[in-house]
């Protein structure tokens, strides 16, 4: 089954096109990486499949899990209902500081539960221990009861992960969730997300900064550039020269341990369609 569709879904904010005609298919399962400098179109796309952002009129069509979140520029009926399915990690972590880590990761249920209960904070003994489950799942079940603002930045991270599992997503969309993360954070954040993906069969669609890290934990990679896909495949076949194509040997995001200290500029064959390949 097809976990999300995307079909000629353009985006602009003045002047400026954010997403040109893109189409892509996600399949049910899938750990993908959006990858491409700043401004690329990585995070537009991401609020676009949420449902937080709505494409240009026309053609556009974006489904999730088979029912349309939008369609022709307008976000369809019950794209509030079909959120429920999908859990989203930001790079700002959302968490509310001045609630305990348990709490927070309880949020995780407002989807779910009559609005009552969720005003109040009421929730039921099978929902704080689902909570506690989740936390143990991402590794800090001992800062339950801490507030959430002493935590550091990979804990807080690790909290919005397992506030997602509280959701029962299908689907987790993560944008930047390791920016402003430190190495060794970074790597557990992106080990726990890849766990995820695996043992519960969550769709994860993580958007990065940094190269070695999709490589490394995402079988599949998307790349973005100027608001359009330019490299779909297996992330075994993103070439360091495509790398380069796509960020600039000397940008700050191309960091490869792999990569060549003076890589020669590719050619770039544009074939017909949406894709371009590299020579």
């Amino acid at each position: 089954m097809t976990a999300i569709s995307i079909q000629n879904l353009s985006k602009s904010f003045g002047k400026k096109r954010a997403l040109d005609n893109i189409s892509l298919d996600i399949q049910c399962g899938e750990m993908v990486a959006l990858i491409g400098a700043s401004g690329s179109g990585k995070s537009t796309l991401i609020r676009h499949i949420c449902g937080l952002e709505i494409g240009h009129a026309g053609e556009s069509r974006i489904e999730v899990l088979g029912s349309p979140m939008q369609d022709g520029g307008r976000l369809s009926a019950g794209a509030r209902q079909m959120r429920r399915n999908i859990g989203v990690v930001f790079q700002q972590f959302n968490l509310v500081g001045r609630l305990t880590v348990l709490s927070n990761v309880l949020l995780g249920n407002l989807g779910r539960i009559p609005a009552w209960r969720g005003t109040l904070g009421l929730f039921t003994s099978q929902e704080k221990q689902a909570a506690r489950e989740a936390l143990a799942r991402v590794g800090i079940p001992e800062v339950a009861w801490q507030r959430a603002s002493t935590l550091s930045g990979g804990q807080q991270q690790r909290a919005a992960i397992a506030r997602t599992l509280v959701q029962r997503s299908s689907i987790l969309l993560a944008d930047e969730p390791i920016a402003s993360l430190d190495p060794s954070s970074a790597r557990r954040i992106m080990e726990i997300l890849a766990a995820v993906n695996r043992d519960e069969q969550i769709t994860c669609v993580v958007s990065l900064h940094q190269v070695e890290y999709a490589r490394r934990y995402c079988p599949r990679i998307v790349a973005l550039r100027d608001g359009r896909i330019v490299f779909d495949g297996p992330s075994s076949e993103l070439t360091n020269q495509m790398l380069v194509e796509l960020y600039g040997a000397s940008s700050e995001e191309l960091i490869l341990p792999d990569a060549p200290s003076q890589p020669a500029k590719p050619k770039r064959v544009t074939k017909p369609g949406r894709v371009a390949a590299f020579a």
